[in-house]
């Protein structure tokens, strides 16, 4: 079904705008998923509240499967861009539901490989890592109280869809999560300066959790406690230090490598 709104003072309207904020999204477990391949990545099984398309959008597509699914809402070209969080918007964006599952299900699988991020926040880096572990086969990413709100419009477009293929659990506390760890024999590891072990030594083809921490703070010194190991990236060059996300990237292709490799 496709109704009209002709007024951009629409609650519904106003309802969207307001999602563009994260405690609206925590207080009306709502996001906005916005781009015809964004969109296009909602899984059949993820509850679309409504979608919102512009004028010239549903003059050069067809929406029926849109509209198979949810309501179809269809406003001014003008209207859309002022609700659009991008530069060029395609005129198609959905209002899903947030899940809000707990970590407990995820401890299921035989010899579980989880990411876990402490305070990151830049939404570029966030986006990248859940990205990268969706790639790897990462079977969870836990997400420290104080890192930037996976919902964020910017952390879902640098996903590019990867927010819908695997778990992520918001708010954990650490010590708590690590209790969980320990029970299943998940070894915690952590890429350091202090780190004295290469990440091709680790026995990764066991249960195992990396921790990244804050792109410029790095791991609290209560987390950095909390891990089995610290590990080493080899850098012969000159710079300090990596980025978050290429840092977590390197430790997760470790860890898809030698299980490859089995």
């Amino acid at each position: 079904m496709i109704k009209r709104i002709e007024s951009s003072q629409n609650k519904l309207l106003k309802e969207m705008k307001s999602l563009g904020l994260r405690k609206n999204r925590d207080k009306l477990g709502l996001f906005v998923a916005e781009g015809v391949r964004f969109v296009s990545e909602i899984p059949d099984d993820w509850n679309v509240r409504y979608y919102v398309v512009s004028e010239s959008f549903l003059n050069e597509n067809d929406t029926e499967t849109y509209e198979r699914r949810a309501v179809v809402y269809c406003i001014a070209d003008e209207m859309f861009s002022a609700l659009s969080d991008t530069e060029n918007p395609q005129g198609i964006l959905a209002v899903c539901e947030k899940r809000t599952d707990g970590y407990a299900a995820h401890f299921a699988c035989e010899n579980p490989f989880f990411l876990v991020c402490e305070n990151l926040q830049d939404p570029g880096n966030l986006g990248a890592i859940i990205r990268t572990a969706d790639a790897c086969g990462v079977d969870a990413v836990f997400l420290s109280k104080g890192t930037v709100d996976v919902y964020n419009p910017k952390v879902l477009r640098a996903t590019m869809g990867s927010i819908f293929h695997l778990p992520i659990v918001e708010g954990i506390v650490l010590s708590e999560l690590t209790k969980k760890f320990k029970e299943k024999n998940i070894s915690l590891y952590a890429a350091h300066l202090s780190g004295e072990i290469l990440p091709c030594d680790l026995p990764l083809r066991e249960g195992c959790a990396f921790l990244v921490g804050n792109e410029g703070h790095g791991l609290t010194g209560d987390a950095v406690d909390l891990c089995e190991r610290l590990v080493k990236i080899p850098m012969p060059g000159q710079a300090e230090s990596l980025n978050a996300a290429v840092a977590a990237g390197i430790l997760m292709y470790e860890v898809l490598r030698q299980r490859l490799s089995e």
